[in-house]
């Protein structure tokens, strides 16, 4: 920390220094004539004869990452967002203000250049520096080595550094953008309307998840950071809008992990007068396409392993998957007891009040999960594991749902909607009864909600994905935090925080992860 102190204080000495020298400090008058991406992509080629005929002169602006000072010259590294250039200075071939400047330049200062291309004796492109303006005055020192995985939690509380120094985390999250821009647009080419959504709720609604509680003063009415956007879709269908999409950010109050972050994005989508087997069709297509846009083969790797994504992926029902993956046959899975005990000698938490389709769903996770590698399809959940989805027409006590796993993570949910509001009453009062010792308002029934569907909303389907997750497998990322450009974590110094707000409120804990990335 001392040396960090002192490193500091000698750049602060450096802007004193230049404000003497009459030096205009943090200007907002530099212009950039070319990206530095484009001037590569565009004279890449071009030979030195060339190069020395040129009469442009070039203008990039950029972070300095390397300065190779020998007195009288120097080398150094220009990097704005679309690449890198080098630059050579000349102290007597530059202005008397950029001289002053370039004795005082550091690593980590955004600087103006403006000069002629060139090509040096390896054939590097090189910009000719003859103008020098310092734009930002970088105080604190970039780290001189960066190793990836040592410097983990610093590259995920210090994300600007980590943009600054790694090229790897900059290009996941150009990835990440690419990514959501594609889905976006499949949507909106297939008549959906991107549409936006209350983020805070009267009523916790859309999934079985821990909301994040607040307090509106003008109103003196309490409200909940949204753990899903479903109800308020679900009204647009009744209010005629029959294709509607959200990319949506949804709180969990729930536990920390490698597949699970507090704030995460969804993208969710509903289509009217379509089945939950019209989305699977539908995700099928997104994805691939999806797939092909951003990594340009079906196989793709991820962490050591590889995911082919060509068409048709597997489609399992969840007793299908039970059976195949499972200890149990198909008489056992209808004997109560002895799903029971299969549940207990997986050391799953068992109360034994717990409804079968529950037990199948827990068992699931334990026993079937792990082996869903490549992208598949497990469709018709238990009715108990799903209040909002429609019961199958041939078996009411399964739903028209499907999730989507890679990697052995959910990826999707989807459903067949519940539209009849005589049903969804008595399955939300039947929720309300089971949550009402839970906290944070679990027992709610949504009056307005049920009130919207007895305007009555038409037959549709819907579906929620991970943004998140998809993203890690598409740039090869362990952690949903090497995706989540500021993910939550502890704070760096808890004690100063107790100090303030109090041990009991300032001691920080882990809750159990949340199930699933769907709704």
């Amino acid at each position: 920390m001392g040396e960090r102190n002192e490193l500091i204080t000698q750049r602060i000495n450096k802007i004193e220094e230049l404000k003497k020298e009459g030096i205009r400090l943090f200007p907002n008058t530099f212009r950039v004539s070319h990206p530095i991406g484009d001037i590569h992509a565009v004279y890449a080629g071009t030979a030195e004869e060339d190069l020395q005929g040129l009469e442009t002169v070039f203008s990039v602006a950029g972070r300095l990452l390397r300065f190779n000072n020998f007195g009288k010259a120097a080398f150094a590294h220009i990097q704005d967002r679309t690449g890198r250039i080098q630059a050579y200075f000349r102290r007597d071939q530059i202005s008397e203000s950029s001289q002053k400047i370039f004795k005082r330049l550091d690593i980590g200062d955004i600087v103006g250049i403006q000069g002629k291309l060139f090509r040096t004796k390896t054939g590097e492109l090189t910009l000719l520096a003859k103008e020098v303006e310092l734009l930002t005055k970088s105080l604190r020192p970039l780290p001189e080595k960066w190793h990836g995985l040592a410097d983990q939690e610093t590259r995920y509380r210090q994300r600007y550094v980590d943009l600054i120094v790694n090229a790897h985390s900059r290009e996941v999250f150009l990835t990440r953008s690419r990514a959501v821009a594609h889905l976006r647009n499949f949507l909106t080419q297939k008549g959906f309307l991107e549409v936006e959504t209350p983020m805070m709720h009267p009523i916790p609604g859309g999934a079985t998840a821990r909301p994040f509680k607040t307090h509106h003063n003008a109103l003196d009415l309490d409200l909940y950071l949204r753990v899903a956007p479903e109800l308020y879709l679900k009204r647009l269908l009744v209010g005629g809008f029959e294709r509607v999409f959200e990319v949506n950010r949804n709180f969990r109050n729930e536990g920390l992990s490698t597949q699970h972050n507090p704030e995460f994005t969804m993208l969710e989508f509903y289509q009217a007068y379509a089945t939950y087997r019209d989305l699977i069709e539908i995700t099928e297509g997104m994805v691939v396409s999806l797939v092909k846009e951003i990594k340009g083969a079906m196989q793709i790797e991820y962490q050591g392993k590889t995911l082919d994504f060509t068409p048709p992926w597997q489609r399992l029902t969840l007793k299908e998957s039970l059976l195949r993956f499972g200890e149990l046959n198909d008489e056992d899975l209808k004997d109560y007891q002895k799903v029971r005990d299969y549940a207990k000698r997986l050391k799953l938490e068992v109360k034994g009040d717990e409804p079968l389709g529950k037990l199948y769903v827990e068992i699931f996770e334990a026993v079937v999960e792990p082996h869903l590698l490549q992208p598949t399809f497990i469709m018709e959940y238990p009715i108990e594991d799903s209040p909002l989805a429609r019961k199958n027409d041939l078996d009411p006590r399964v739903v028209d749902r499907f999730e989507l796993y890679v990697f052995g993570r959910e990826i999707a949910n989807a459903f067949s909607e519940l539209n009849d509001p005589l049903d969804q009453r008595a399955r939300f009062e039947r929720q309300a009864v089971a949550k009402a010792g839970d906290e944070e308002g679990f027992g709610f029934v949504d009056e307005d909600f049920l009130r919207a569907l007895e305007y009555g909303m038409p037959p549709a389907a819907g579906e929620g994905i991970g943004i998140d997750r998809l993203v890690m497998i598409l740039t090869n990322s362990p952690s949903i935090r090497d995706v989540i450009l500021f993910p939550h974590m502890r704070p760096e110094h808890p004690e100063k925080i107790q100090s303030l707000v109090g041990e009991e409120e300032g001691a920080a804990t882990e809750a159990a992860p949340e199930k699933g990335a769907g709704r």
